[in-house]
């Protein structure tokens, strides 16, 4: 058979499969593309990287090792800040309930609680802003010894996340019943998969967590992130939801784009890299906001 009769005999089957054939074709063949440029650029990239993303307004997909179990570093505290929306929803505690800072809840790394003198005096509503917003990892654990790991993992379990899980506070203590066994505890602070982290996402973007106005409320917070230095990061414009996570050889990033071409939901671990850098042009930032162009174009509509 000659290269021309084969092409026609492929246009000839397409169009006797109708429309969708044709669809499903040029589906298929931009995910290809999407592909190559999404590997070319982790060739690059010493370490492991673990991605899934969703335009949430088609439903087109990319991932890559997306179901498999990562560190989520502080990404885990979106699900302690689920459950404190839902302790509040639900009349079992008031964003005015009063945190008190004490010299033995001071803890490291991201941060400005512990700057502060002992004996300082904050609101529930503060505790998970700071976390949120700043990161803070002794706000962070005021807001676990509230609502406790146990509970913030239920409240995943109902969801539908499977594997979203809470192993214990920042930098130790308080550990749930997950984190109390010997296989999670390479997790550390926490465990999920990039898929379930766009679940998440999507949810909240649909109004789905608690109610339609909480989950409103948590994205406007998410909003908020300072030091977002991941994805889209060179797009300061296009306004983005999003919550990071980093450790000496990692960094995650979770996320909503709120782009002209389509809501993207992007979660990308980027693990086991072999130099410590704590600046912002660390290697897999600056990866994650090439990738999440890359994901725009490739998924946008």
């Amino acid at each position: 058979m000659t290269e021309t009769l084969f092409r026609f005999m492929v246009v000839l089957g397409l169009l006797l499969a109708g429309p969708g054939a044709f669809a499903q074709t040029d589906q298929a063949a931009k995910h290809a593309a999407l592909d190559q440029r999404v590997q070319a650029e982790l060739k690059q990239f010493k370490g492991k990287v673990n991605l899934f993303a969703r335009n949430l307004d088609t439903g087109v997909i990319y991932e890559l090792g997306g179901d498999d179990r990562v560190q989520t570093a502080s990404t885990i505290k979106i699900a302690i800040m689920v459950e404190a929306f839902a302790r509040v929803a639900e009349g079992k505690a008031k964003w005015s309930d009063e945190l008190v800072l004490t010299k033995e809840k001071k803890v490291g790394g991201s941060g400005i609680l512990q700057e502060f003198a002992d004996g300082l005096r904050l609101t529930f509503r503060d505790g998970v802003s700071l976390m949120m917003i700043m990161s803070d990892n002794t706000a962070t654990n005021l807001v676990i010894d509230v609502l406790t790991a146990d509970a913030i993992n239920a409240r995943m379990e109902s969801l539908g996340l499977k594997e979203t899980r809470l192993m214990r506070r920042v930098f130790g203590g308080g550990e749930s019943a997950e984190g109390k066994k010997e296989e999670n505890k390479r997790f550390g602070l926490g465990r999920t998969t990039p898929h379930e982290m766009v679940m998440l996402l999507e949810k909240l973007e649909r109004g789905e967590v608690i109610s339609p106005a909480a989950s409103k409320e948590m994205l406007d917070l998410m909003k908020r992130e300072q030091g977002t230095n991941g994805i889209w990061r060179e797009q300061w414009r296009v306004s983005k939801a999003t919550k990071s996570g980093a450790l000496d050889a990692l960094r995650s990033n979770v996320g909503i784009l709120y782009h002209p071409r389509g809501r993207i939901a992007i979660a990308i671990t980027c693990n086991e890299m072999p130099e410590v850098n704590w600046t912002v042009d660390n290697p897999a930032l600056l990866l994650m906001s090439r990738l999440s162009e890359i994901l725009v174009d490739g998924l946008g509509k």
